[in-house]
């Protein structure tokens, strides 16, 4: 996998080239000002330099494709899932926390096996599963999940890169999700969870879409919000941009070669 340096040409009076530095395994683009001997005496990342900029900076693209996760990604959906799954636990008798979800949800693993090592029968928790499902379809048309700021994002990115979706969500789920919004048009293609066997954090989904594109990892970025997808894109050897998410923020993302606090900051990534 190449350096992940991003190539570009500006005019700055007095500022050095800017360079993507990595700091705490995180690399950010800068902007130096230099002293007559050399020495750098202030740094802006180029979000912050942007707005005094007298013209638009051109970054040249550093990704050919940029392969989306979905639920925490696109939509907000992620809190509605553990809320559904709790509820239907929580007839069994097995209260669900946060913490323990998120540890089972980083392994890519399911709740249920909490509802297994109980001895609780396969038909009862087949049950309770089709509730969960049923509540969380009923979270989706009834809560709030818009993250704002995503399609204006993805329209700038159109045209320029390649983008496709690749998501543990079940198609129905989906489906129901993209009834009415604008967000799956701007796609190339979408994997969903029957689209592959093994799941994130297996490499599979996004091996998968690689192979979709024929494109190769070093020309490709992926973009999510969990460990457990971070993962998935790390052994899979690509670039990935962890999106914040007060959701998944426990998450370990040491990993991951870029951190950002939403969307729009891919325009100075990709």
């Amino acid at each position: 996998m190449h350096s992940g340096l991003i190539l570009f040409l500006v005019i700055v009076p007095d500022e050095q080239p800017a360079l993507v530095k990595r700091r705490g395994g995180v690399r950010q683009l800068c902007f130096y000002r230099a002293r007559p001997d050399g020495e750098p005496v202030s740094r802006r990342t180029l979000t912050e330099y942007r707005g005094e900029l007298p013209c638009r900076v051109q970054v040249s693209m550093r990704y050919k494709y940029i392969l989306f996760d979905h639920d925490g990604v696109l939509v907000d959906t992620e809190h509605w899932y553990f809320e559904a799954t709790r509820r239907a636990l929580a007839e069994l008798g097995i209260e669900l926390d946060r913490g323990t979800y998120h540890g089972i949800m980083i392994r890519g693993a399911a709740a249920w096996e909490l509802a297994e090592q109980r001895g609780i029968s396969d038909a009862t928790i087949a049950v309770q599963k089709e509730r969960r499902n049923a509540w969380y379809q009923e979270y989706l048309l009834a809560e709030d999940i818009e993250i704002p700021g995503v399609t204006e994002t993805l329209r700038q990115l159109q045209g320029r890169h390649r983008m496709a979706i690749v998501t543990t969500s079940r198609g129905t789920d989906f489906d129901l999700i993209h009834r009415q919004r604008d967000i799956v048009p701007f796609m190339d293609f979408v994997l969903k969870r029957e689209d592959y066997t093994h799941s994130k954090p297996d490499p599979e989904p996004y091996l998968l879409a690689l192979e979709r594109f024929g494109a190769a990892a070093s020309d490709a970025l992926v973009v999510e919000d969990s460990e457990r997808g971070l993962r998935s894109a790390v052994a899979a050897g690509i670039d990935c941009a962890i999106v914040h998410n007060p959701f998944t923020a426990t998450h370990d993302f040491d990993a991951a070669t870029y951190r950002i606090q939403s969307l729009a900051e891919l325009m100075d990534l990709a």
